[in-house]
């Protein structure tokens, strides 16, 4: 039995929720009562009580001046690091984000110049395109591998090999683990990704925002327990809590550069930018986190993966067409509906309108992931449920009354 509330209906309807706003921009009709959008990957979860209830106090006794990280704050992200991930990070390493979206932004403006190309692996994060494109650098295109047969995505080494020897190309936006396939890499493919890039000076950053969320059988490496002294000067990672326990409205995210260089330069970033320091909540919330959160986060884990179990479960018996791939990790369920033959607008079109599901469309992942939908999975079972039947009980009436979205 759960000690932790995870199947509390929460109420966010008016509230700010980016995730529930789009669904109202994207919805055409009235929506029924109780509709949840499962796009956006924040969860309908409450924090963990231990994390609430030190904010609570705070908010009595303590005065919400301006503020820095203390002590206790590094020594927390150090320790969550060395548990968690069998990694020693030093305190000298970790600059504090207002997010992770931020920080790559940050990272690819010391990085690289304009014009330069900056290698991502599609379908991917899409945030990725814009903090190269909106910083004047190039998408370089490293497409994954999708084996529809087995359920299974690969990284193109070949193509990896070709595109990081062009001396244009200076950086790989990695993510890792990977969104919204799913896929946690094993030490051996990042290691050769690894091998690869520096063989031809390519600087790694890696987004290791869902390092926490894997799944029972996989295992997270963070990039940096992979590299030797040297190595690690031509890498940064980007962490936050913020998937691990709900806390993205905080903004806060640390970012770990060995490269003093770099690591300056990027720091120079924010101050152009007229950037301090984070709000004091965020602090406190992500140093209690990781100090009390553990066991609130492990009946999460245990959570997604019976959401994951119950849905493919319940497309396997009424939607057996539909593809559902390996959850390693993340809390992003990756379905692929190509085989219903719908364009991508016809698909969107007819979940919004027909079993009103508000999911992320593939294809903002990159043309590589048109036809598919990635589904949030950090919401209470009865919600997901819901959401499914609806999917099955749209899909009966859409073929018997052959609706034309054309």
């Amino acid at each position: 039995m759960s000690s932790y509330d995870f199947t509390t209906r929460i109420d966010r309807e008016g509230k700010g929720s980016s995730k529930w706003m789009l669904m109202h921009e994207q919805a055409t009709k009235p929506l029924p009562e109780g509709i949840v959008p499962l796009s956006v990957a924040d969860m309908e979860f409450f924090i963990a009580p231990e994390i609430s209830r030190v904010l609570h106090n705070a908010l009595d006794t303590t005065v919400l001046g301006y503020a820095r990280p203390t002590d206790a704050y590094y020594d927390a992200v150090i320790a969550w690091q060395a548990t968690q991930h069998d990694f020693s990070v030093k305190r000298e390493w970790i600059c504090t984000s207002p997010g992770v979206v931020p920080a790559f932004h940050a990272a690819i403006r010391v990085l690289t110049e304009p014009g330069d190309g900056v290698i991502i692996q599609q379908p991917v994060y899409y945030p990725f395109m814009n903090a190269i494109t909106s910083n004047g650098r190039r998408i370089v295109n490293n497409a994954l591998i999708n084996d529809r047969e087995a359920l299974h995505y690969s990284i193109d080494f070949d193509d990896l090999e070709k595109k990081a020897a062009d001396p244009q190309n200076k950086v790989l936006l990695l993510c890792s683990p990977h969104n919204p396939v799913g896929r946690v890499w094993t030490k051996e493919e990042l290691r050769r990704m690894c091998d690869i890039c520096f063989a031809h000076d390519v600087f790694i950053i890696a987004d290791e925002i869902h390092n926490d969320i894997v799944m029972p059988g996989h295992e997270h490496t963070t990039l940096f327990i992979l590299l030797d002294e040297d190595e690690k000067q031509h890498a940064l990672v980007c962490t936050s809590p913020s998937k691990t326990f709900n806390l993205a409205g905080f903004q806060v995210s640390n970012i770990f550069i060995p490269n003093a260089e770099v690591r300056a330069n990027f720091e120079q970033q924010f101050t152009q930018m007229g950037f301090g320091a984070l709000n004091a909540l965020g602090y406190l919330a992500c140093r209690t986190a990781y100090e009390a959160g553990r066991p609130w986060f492990k009946e999460l884990l245990a959570c997604i993966e019976h959401n994951y179990q119950v849905i493919s479960s319940l497309l396997a018996n009424h939607l057996p067409e539909l593809k559902v791939y390996p959850l390693e990790g993340t809390y992003l369920m990756w379905i692929d509906f190509g085989v219903w033959g719908l364009a991508q607008d016809e698909l969107e079109r007819f979940l919004h309108e027909e079993a009103f599901l508000f999911f992320d469309e593939g294809y903002i992942f990159g043309e590589e992931g048109s036809g598919f939908e990635r589904v949030n999975l950090a919401a209470p079972t009865q919600i997901l449920v819901e959401a499914f039947t609806r999917l099955i009980d749209a899909k009966k009436t859409f073929v018997l009354n052959e609706v034309n979205y054309s």
